[in-house]
């Protein structure tokens, strides 16, 4: 695509005239929902996929590989991108996470699925480590960007919103496969938008590029590694096979440090970790993560496992939380360059984060669904003001040489940060639970610890229906027992949400070491150039 003549009238702080960038941001909208609706709708269908594929034992890894790949491919093509413009990056991801998804919906096995995800991760992970980093390319200006990435955080939201009710039409009306399939159409729009609409803006560098290959194996072993050790940990404990993983990672990680300070061309620039500001929002996009997927996944296990509602329900009460990620966003870039010290937006952020960890903690069956509802919204907008504001903190901290990879490395933080906090605070829920139970059940009662032992169990009408059939026959009332697990659960998920609060917390402390960050309005550009 060949830049637009210079007479050409557009706005201030945007490259291209305002048609062409708005077909252009509507084209990264629809990556942006083909990505968020994925991620949503599979967890929906999986207990579906699992019944008829029969490998129970690969269930984690239906979504495990989609994680791995992705948070391996971020990295690497934030960088490329740096090096050759994201376009090719955003059509070659594009076409490689519509395909896998193809795939995905043709597999006749788990193991077959299992693959089909890790190349959609690939995908995935391209079209994160890119997708977001075009959006400064676009619009120089800071202000500008703010009010443009409404848009994307829209998209974003929306397509979470609607993923598992989506997900749970599609998989009852049409079948699993579905859930994959409804990717293509939105795949191939985003791709005429993107191929037609997005310029091909490269930086101008001197003399050739130089691939750093040996940080991308490291990058791939090192965080491979950790995120298998952070898979198997919980189920392993500290067996030999784990401390030998544990100290490969460690290993791994050790050696891509070294390596990548001799590097003459890395692939992660060092220098970006000694930046004050840098480093700190990298730290906070971590901790963000941990407190961020702590909530999405386990309040939901407490809404249903804990206090009996059903899904339905309990996906009305969790809804407040993904539509006003979305809200947050909006209220966020209309505030933050109104403000003269843009910082205090993640003071608020953090401060909502950390009330609706303190309410989820004292929430009990007791409490109204609409005191729920406005935690699940306090914690929503808390990610809409700090999300946005990471990524634009990021950006204009790193400069334009090093965009790419550090918008990628804040998505990859926050995946990673996600990882750790779901399995720390997954192995506390399991271990409390457990120990909860086996204290409360005593004499005849503890014959049926093993049947109670899963949480799961509390969540699957099914299995409850049985169990509670199994001691009716036997002349004994299943309820208490029942009632029992859910008040164990009800603890754990407290004492895991405790986590959670603390990690919040802490982050509200690390805010105030984040420099003053100014959203000036650039006097001149950088030169890029453009072309096919």
């Amino acid at each position: 695509m060949s830049a637009p003549a210079s007479g050409t009238p557009h706005s201030p702080g945007q490259v291209l005239p305002f048609r062409q960038t708005l077909l252009a941001m509507l084209g990264m909208c629809f990556v942006m929902m083909m990505v968020a609706i994925d991620q949503t709708v599979v967890g929906t269908a999986l207990p579906t996929i699992v019944a008829e594929l029969k490998g129970f034992e690969l269930y984690a890894w239906v979504a495990t590989s989609y994680l791995l790949t992705s948070v391996i491919t971020v990295p690497i093509f934030g960088r490329l991108g740096d090096y050759y413009g994201r376009k090719p990056f955003v059509v070659t991801a594009i076409v490689l996470f519509t395909l896998a998804s193809a795939l995905c919906g043709a597999a006749d096995s788990m193991l077959t699925l299992v693959l089909a995800r890790a190349l959609q991760g690939i995908g995935g992970g391209m079209l994160v480590g890119t997708a977001f980093a075009s959006i400064p390319d676009l619009f120089p200006d800071p202000h500008v960007r703010l009010r443009w990435q409404v848009m994307l955080s829209s998209a974003f939201g929306i397509a979470n919103a609607v993923g598992p009710t989506l997900g749970g039409a599609l998989t009852e009306h049409y079948g699993w496969r579905s859930v994959f399939y409804v990717n293509l159409p939105i795949g191939a729009l985003g791709l005429w938008f993107v191929a037609r609409y997005l310029p091909h803006l490269r930086n101008n560098t001197a003399g050739p590029v130089r691939l750093d290959w040996q940080g991308a194996l490291l990058i791939a072993l090192a965080l491979g590694s950790l995120q298998l050790l952070v898979e198997l940990l919980p189920k392993e404990g500290l067996s030999a096979a784990i401390l030998l993983l544990g100290a490969g990672s460690a290993a791994a990680f050790a050696l891509l440090y070294w390596w990548e300070r001799r590097c003459p061309h890395p692939l992660l620039p060092l220098d970006m970790f000694r930046n004050r500001g840098l480093a700190m929002l990298f730290t906070l996009a971590l901790l963000v993560g941990v407190t961020m997927y702590s909530l999405l996944f386990y309040a939901p296990l407490l809404l249903q496992g804990g206090f009996g509602l059903s899904p339905q329900d309990a996906g009305m009460l969790i809804t407040p939380m993904v539509v006003f990620i979305t809200v947050g966003s909006i209220v966020n870039g209309r505030i933050i360059t109104r403000i003269r010290h843009p910082n205090r937006m993640l003071y608020a952020g953090f401060i909502l984060m950390a009330l609706s960890c303190l309410g989820i903690v004292t929430t009990h069956n007791y409490t109204s669904h609409a005191v729920i509802a406005t935690y699940m919204l306090m914690a929503g907008l808390g990610m809409g003001f700090i999300m946005p504001n990471l990524t634009v903190f990021a950006q204009q901290t790193a400069g334009r040489s090093h965009l790419g990879i550090a918008t990628a490395l804040l998505q990859s933080l926050r995946m990673i940060g996600g990882m750790l906090g779901t399995a720390i605070v997954g192995t506390m829920v399991s271990h409390s639970y457990f120990s909860g139970v086996e204290s409360t059940l005593r004499g005849a009662a503890a014959r049926w610890l093993p049947e109670l032992n899963d949480p799961q169990m509390l969540v699957n009408p099914e299995a409850q229906t049985q169990f509670l059939a199994q001691l009716a026959h036997q002349g004994q009332d299943g309820t208490s027992l029942i009632e029992i697990a859910r008040v164990a659960l009800v603890g754990a998920i407290h004492e895991g949400q405790l986590i959670a609060l603390a990690v919040a917390v802490f982050a509200l402390w690390c805010v105030r070491r984040v420099p003053p960050v100014q959203l000036v309005r650039p006097s001149k550009p950088e030169p890029a150039s453009v072309g096919e």
